[in-house]
């Protein structure tokens, strides 16, 4: 009778595919495609997990306060390095997510399948359950992150030969090869986006005494960031605040220093593709030697990051389309073959 009561329930229900990711929260819904794409940012009450804005204060808006916000306001990216830090911040961010996306009557819950990162714990599957179920699904099912992205950049994961994927997201970069629709060896570091940010930032406190924000870094990284060298090298006005006068000062920087900034982050993304290459076995070997590698992730924009990757591992190396979206497209086609690829997804029943 539940049974009956909950497919009745679920029947006319909008399921959603989700890609929560550190930086940004993708939302896929079957037979629509990407519905939603925002900053993974809540804004709350400072000493309190109240939502501003009564629960709206969440995704764009709440990133445009990041630091500028007054004393009682906080501005929270809940997850770090790819996990849950904050679960209750991260139930209200879910929650808000759903309700935009899930326009239908009271009651009816969706299913939803949520991309994880392949190194988390089964401590943490088990915090992102928890908090989708109480954010409104009626059923939750974790995918991992490489294996969402690999479909969603088109890769043939079922068949017998091996598909490699590199998904570079914001906290975390996924290296997995994946071959009869499991993953044969995957890596999971915490070096991504925010990293690359983070990189940028200290390069221009020693270079230039100037302190800078995680957005204004962001920023920098999209203007003039790049891996490999670049056919005309760029300059930059940066502004921000003079670390020995406190001040607010601007300054020039070049693309060549951001390369510089930025090489520490990039070679530990490559070391973690190596080690998955020689930790798979000569035939899958064989396969990549004409399949080559795929790059899916906002990561992957980078300048010249697909260059670095093929020079220092010496296959070929392709950028999926569209590459910020690869991984919630794939938690989509998931949802339209729920009842095939079923054994590649966990939930609250194993």
């Amino acid at each position: 009778m539940i049974r009956l009561f909950d497919w009745m329930m679920g029947k006319f229900s909008l399921d959603m595919g989700i890609d929560l990711g550190t930086a940004n929260t993708l939302v896929c819904v079957q037979g629509e495609g990407i519905v939603l794409s925002e900053p993974s940012v809540v804004a709350v009450q400072k000493g309190t997990n109240r939502v501003l804005l009564n629960g709206n204060a969440v995704g764009e808006t709440a990133k445009r306060m990041l630091g500028k916000t007054p004393g009682n306001i906080v501005a929270i990216r809940p997850l770090k390095d790819g996990v849950i830090a904050d679960f209750e911040i991260t139930e209200a961010m879910l929650r808000y997510f759903i309700r935009k996306v899930h326009k239908r009557a009271w009651g009816l819950k969706p299913r939803v399948v949520i991309a994880i990162p392949s190194g988390i714990t089964a401590v943490e599957k088990r915090a992102v359950i928890n908090s989708a179920e109480r954010a409104g699904a009626r059923k939750v099912y974790l995918i991992d992150e490489p294996m969402a992205a690999g479909i969603g950049a088109g890769l043939p994961i079922t068949d017998p030969s091996g598909s490699m994927i590199v998904d570079v997201g914001g906290g975390t970069t996924e290296v997995a090869v994946i071959s009869l629709a499991g993953i044969v060896h995957a890596e999971s570091i915490r070096v991504a986006g925010d990293e690359m940010d983070a990189a940028i930032t200290l390069a221009l406190k020693k270079n230039h005494n100037l302190l800078i924000g995680e957005q204004t870094a962001e920023k920098i990284k999209i203007a003039i960031g790049s891996a490999y060298p670049l056919q005309q090298e760029m300059r930059l006005e940066v502004r921000g605040r003079d670390v020995s006068t406190a001040l607010p000062r601007k300054a020039v920087i070049s693309s060549e220093e951001v390369r510089e900034a930025l090489l520490e982050p990039v070679s530990a993304i490559v070391a973690a593709i190596k080690r998955t290459l020689e930790n798979i076995a000569p035939e899958l070997s064989a396969d990549l030697v004409e399949q080559g590698i795929m790059l899916a992730g906002g990561g992957v924009l980078l300048r010249g990051l697909d260059k670095v990757i093929a020079d220092e591992v010496q296959l070929p190396v392709r950028v999926a389309d569209d590459p910020l979206t690869a991984v919630a497209r794939g938690t989509g086609e998931i949802l339209d073959q729920l009842g095939l690829l079923h054994q590649i997804l966990s939930s609250a029943d194993d």
